[in-house]
């Protein structure tokens, strides 16, 4: 019989943390926020803001050897501005120091959600209401 209980304790446990993995990869893909606007984070996303966010950290680390400024919308390509559309499709250009903000702001959205999802698995007693915001970075 006490077997079983493990078992059993096991099993739901296994249960709930699949539950809040998939509570924190919705909350994850749902976007994050940078200076006023939301962007989103679906795996596309993801991939191309990690490729932006190195290219403009390697510009500006170059800065003076390559002549980037802050300001410079044409950091990664000489013939135009960059910039990066939000969630709402609007257009928001981007100088190399904005658009490495941007990927960190993005990677730290992430990391927000997981150590949370990691917080509420390592509760004593899992609340059946994980899925409320109060457990979960804000994210307006």
């Amino acid at each position: 019989m006490t077997i079983r209980i493990g078992i059993n304790k096991a099993v739901r446990y296994r249960q709930l943390s699949d539950a809040i993995n998939a509570e924190r990869d919705r909350r994850i893909a749902a976007g994050f926020w940078f200076d006023g606007k939301r962007f989103d984070f679906d795996r596309d996303s993801v991939a191309n803001i990690t490729g932006a966010g190195a290219s403009a950290g390697i510009a500006v680390a170059m800065a003076g050897k390559t002549g980037v400024k802050t300001g410079d919308l044409r950091w990664a390509d000489p013939r135009v501005d960059f910039s990066w559309l939000a969630a709402d499709n609007s257009k928001i250009p981007m100088d190399a120091r904005t658009c490495f903000a941007f990927a960190r702001a993005a990677m730290q959205h992430k990391q927000a959600h997981i150590f949370a999802a990691r917080a509420i698995k390592d509760m004593v007693s899992i609340p059946d209401n994980f899925t409320d915001d109060t457990y979960w970075p804000y994210s307006a």
